[in-house]
């Protein structure tokens, strides 16, 4: 990578990192702090937790698409500012009610597609994968960060606390989004924002909504797990500050075992090993709805939990990014972030009204429920295989027919191919067989 796509990716992870910490780090902590409230209800606690999916979902993809139109940056701040007025008015809270508003204000403020786009348009076309790889492994860490050290930031300065840090960080973001991060030469095609014309499609697609309710589906169970593991913890005589030090081994055992999954699994996600990650969820989550709840249990079962988790947070986005057809993938991952919030939100609702009716053990025990449903729908997932993703610039005087198009589709290695000809843009999802150069000599020859 050069210059510019490091600084790009380096400050594009920095920002993410920041925002993401905000909204991850009350996820350990509300459970237990948010005792002190007058209208405290496991209920209000799981909207809590799980508010900012709701809006996240809503607006993931009309904020993408306001993106291309407007230009990254100014969706980027816009989020950051509304996600640090949510912060704000949560820190202020008096009551869960008033949480919760900033806890849906915060996730108006999705910026995520935007963040993505402007990683794209800044990086050269071979360097891409190395720039979003960053990203995500910031992402992936960030959760991490947060779950560890929010029992100590509440322990400090209360779950306000949490919240004034959160809107600090956001508004530090500002200038870093203003004059760090580089700005975007070009508009970004339809591989990497959500466009309107597609979304149907995409939606209703036979093997994507299988992908996207998986997603949904695991964002519930991790939101359920943390309206009811620190209660759990708390019962067994853990004090909330010292959380993280049972966090902390958990996670990295969880690590280590997730490398030898993806090791075992060769660089692809096979639908055993997909089936497998959903069992490690149902086994953690009957561990901890058996009604033997100790400290080997407790850790056993969220070290099974997190190995789980984190192999399909790390392989099911690949998949979708696979699946999706040449030049929809941008719509493709809109709506799979989409499920993906909502899924944080249902999970929210459905824990605190279980919680309310059966108590912990009815929550743990829906997480069961959940996990076999979840096996089923994918027992129809027919493909796992990963494809890569090449586009071609291509001349805008060129305007290439069916049969061109078609001779370009038996290349080797070619899958699929689409054109955008108002962008001058050729997008193609290809195996390892695929040549580019030959690829590009027969473009070529259109001219």
């Amino acid at each position: 990578m050069n210059a510019l796509e490091v600084r790009a990716a380096c400050t594009l992870a920095l920002v993410y990192v920041l925002r993401m910490l905000g909204l991850f780090m009350v996820m350990p902590v509300l459970a237990v702090a948010a005792t002190q409230f007058p209208d405290y209800s496991p209920m209000m606690v799981g909207i809590a937790i799980g508010g900012y999916g709701l809006t996240q979902a809503a607006l993931q993809i009309p904020m993408g698409m306001m993106s291309d139109r407007w230009g990254r940056k100014p969706v980027i701040l816009l989020g950051l500012t509304v996600f640090a007025l949510g912060s704000i008015v949560a820190a202020m809270a008096d009551t869960m009610a008033w949480m919760i508003a900033g806890r849906v204000l915060q996730g108006a403020g999705a910026i995520a597609g935007a963040i993505m786009a402007l990683a794209t348009d800044v990086a050269r076309e071979q360097q891409r994968a190395k720039v979003m790889a960053i990203i995500g492994i910031a992402i992936g860490f960030s959760f991490y960060i947060a779950v560890l050290i929010g029992p100590i930031i509440a322990d400090s300065w209360g779950i306000a606390g949490i919240f004034w840090v959160t809107g600090v960080l956001a508004l530090a973001c500002l200038p870093l989004v203003k004059w760090a991060v580089p700005n975007s030469p070009q508009r970004v095609s339809a591989e990497t924002l959500p466009r309107g014309d597609q979304v149907w499609a995409m939606f209703t697609s036979s093997q994507l909504w299988r992908l996207n309710v998986s997603v949904m589906l695991l964002h519930m169970m991790i939101t359920l797990l943390f309206v009811q593991i620190p209660l759990s913890l708390v019962s067994l005589g853990m004090a909330l500050d010292s959380h993280w030090s049972l966090y902390l081994p958990v996670l990295l055992v969880s690590v280590v075992l997730l490398a030898g999954m993806m090791r075992s699994s060769r660089g692809k996600a096979p639908k055993s090993m997909l089936m497998s990650a959903i069992v490690m969820l149902l086994i953690a989550f009957a561990m901890l709805g058996s009604g033997v709840l100790n400290w080997w249990v407790v850790v056993i079962a969220m070290v099974v939990f997190f190995t789980g988790f984190n192999y399909l947070e790390a392989n099911l986005p690949a998949l979708v990014s696979s699946i999706a057809p040449a030049g929809q993938k941008g719509t493709a991952m809109g709506i799979y972030a989409s499920f993906q919030f909502f899924g944080a939100f249902l999970g929210g609702v459905v824990s605190g009204s279980l919680a309310i009716a059966f108590g912990s053990q009815g929550a743990y025990i829906s997480g069961i429920i959940v996990a076999v449903l979840w096996g089923g729908i994918m027992m129809g997932l027919r493909t796992t295989d990963k494809f890569k993703r090449v586009t071609l610039s291509l001349d805008k005087a060129i305007q290439p027919t069916s049969d061109q198009v078609h001779s370009l589709e038996e290349q080797a290695g070619v899958i699929e191919c689409a054109v955008d000809a108002q962008q001058g843009l050729l997008f193609l999802k290809v195996d390892g067989d695929f040549k580019e150069l030959e690829a590009r000599a027969l473009i070529k020859q259109w001219g």
